[in-house]
């Protein structure tokens, strides 16, 4: 009893996957769930190189970790996370630490950590990066809680993380539900690239009538230079993918797509701290777009339009503006880190968000190291896009990125992804904006007031 070092509650293929990552870096892992098969299971996995020990009983597992006992939940998120938490209150004791390391969204975090710090508890929100083969091989780990209470679990998350140059991918990040936060974001961020990859992909084979082998060729060179992600990759990846009778499988996958709310909660999120991310809205939107199908087989035989002839692709022109939409949409979930931060008193870092999301991660990409270098060079930098270098990049772009979109909107292919991007972009750099006159209507109609460039002051004015 009291041998093991960590614990996880849930033994699904998250759980078992970080379980079996934990023990490969030489520490006894304990596990739980209320799965007689999944416990038997990892326990046959485990063999006689890993010290792991799987039960069913929550009094039994508790008992096997060692004090302060960390105990990691990988259940759920909402009612499920509230549940086992309390399965194990009756066990544990002050000092003792629980994670959880689902995708919560960050007032529950918030609340579950208020409620364990008055028992004595230590709570951590901790977002986890990479999907099954991260967890199993390293991956990106973003938690937040108590900055002390860190220091019981961080030989442990180093070891399990992802590597880049050495560096393990996981920091303290700060305060509160500040590690759900981040995830979240990221989550948003990746609904942003995801459907930009989608609407490259869609503006390639409709508007320029490439074929899909030529598609796939292009993101397997982008991989290889200036766009280098695991999300371009595995669009490579996917786009080679053919069946026993030459049809590509993209094409024989259904457009309805789901999701689990993340983009989402960063979308509203945004909207409550005043942060425009039009790119992750977008994304958001067309996700909920793709579930109208049968309204849109029904509306594709009466709102036509006559596309005329096929556009002359230019590879490097659409590369580019893939690359100057993908900057811009991590620039927006990086303001809205910035913003959150202040609001909720995270005290983010973002050198080190940045930093620990180039390796194990879905986001993970050439660029973060860009953004890891501005924000070590300015820590106060409001916008990754203020930046004299990222800046410029953006800048030498924006020609290629207008002309795709023109070829979008004249040919009548959705690209909200793309359009938000460079509205975003053309809204970011304009000194003036035309809300000058929605202040004035807002004050014909409703006495709103408005302020002035030449005085100071607040002034309404008797319009009618």
């Amino acid at each position: 009893m009291n041998k093991y070092d960590f614990g996880i509650v849930g033994l699904g293929v998250m759980g078992r996957n970080l379980l079996l990552n934990i023990a490969d870096n030489q520490f006894a892992v304990a596990g739980l769930d209320l799965d007689p098969e999944k416990v038997a299971s990892l326990q046959a996995e485990a063999g006689a190189e890993h010290q792991i020990h799987a039960t069913t009983d929550a009094a039994t597992f508790v008992g096997l970790i060692q004090q302060p006992r960390a105990i990691m939940l990988l259940v759920p998120a909402g009612k499920p996370v509230d549940s086992a938490i309390q399965s194990l209150l009756p066990y544990l004791e002050k000092g003792d630490i629980i994670i959880d390391g689902g995708n919560s969204y960050f007032p529950d975090t918030d609340r579950r950590f208020t409620e364990l710090q008055a028992k004595g508890i230590h709570f951590f929100g901790m977002g986890i990066s990479g999907g099954e083969k991260g967890a199993r091989r390293g991956p990106s780990l973003m938690p937040g809680g108590d900055r002390q209470a860190y220091e019981r679990l961080r030989p442990i998350f180093e070891a399990a993380s992802a590597k880049v140059d050495g560096e393990p991918c996981v920091e303290f990040l700060g305060n509160g539900s500040a590690g759900n936060y981040v995830k979240m974001v990221h989550n948003g961020i990746e609904y942003g690239i995801m459907q930009l990859l989608a609407e490259t992909y869609d503006l390639m084979k409709k508007a320029y009538g490439l074929p899909t082998g030529t598609i796939q060729q292009a993101f397997e060179q982008w991989n290889n230079a200036e766009l280098q992600s695991f999300l371009v990759e595995i669009t490579s990846e996917i786009l080679k993918r053919k069946e026993e009778n030459g049809a590509y499988l993209v094409d024989l996958i259904s457009d309805w797509a789901k999701s689990k709310g993340t983009g989402k909660w960063t979308s509203q999120n945004a909207m409550d701290l005043q942060v425009p991310i039009p790119v992750i809205d977008a994304a958001v939107n067309m996700r909920d777009m793709s579930k109208y199908k049968p309204e849109r087989i029904e509306a594709s035989k009466s709102l036509i339009w006559d596309q005329g002839q096929t556009a002359t692709a230019d590879i490097n022109e659409i590369k580019e503006a893939l690359q100057f939409a993908i900057l811009v949409t991590y620039a927006q979930g990086l303001a809205q880190l910035t913003v959150a931060s202040e609001t909720y008193n995270y005290e983010l870092n973002l050198e080190v968000v940045t930093k620990i999301w180039r390796g194990g991660c879905i986001i993970r990409s050439v660029a973060l190291e860009d953004f890891r270098k501005a924000y070590d060079k300015n820590p106060a930098l409001r916008n990754i896009l203020l930046d004299e270098n990222i800046g410029q990049t953006v800048s030498k772009l924006q020609k290629s990125v207008r002309n795709v979109v023109k070829t979008a909107v004249e040919k009548g292919i959705p690209a909200a992804a793309f359009l938000n991007a460079l509205t975003y972009f053309d809204a970011y750099r304009s000194e003036n904006l035309p809300t000058n006159i929605i202040q004035a209507q807002r004050d014909y109609f409703g006495a709103h007031t408005y302020e002035r460039i030449d005085r100071e002051g607040t002034f309404h004015t008797q319009w009618d």
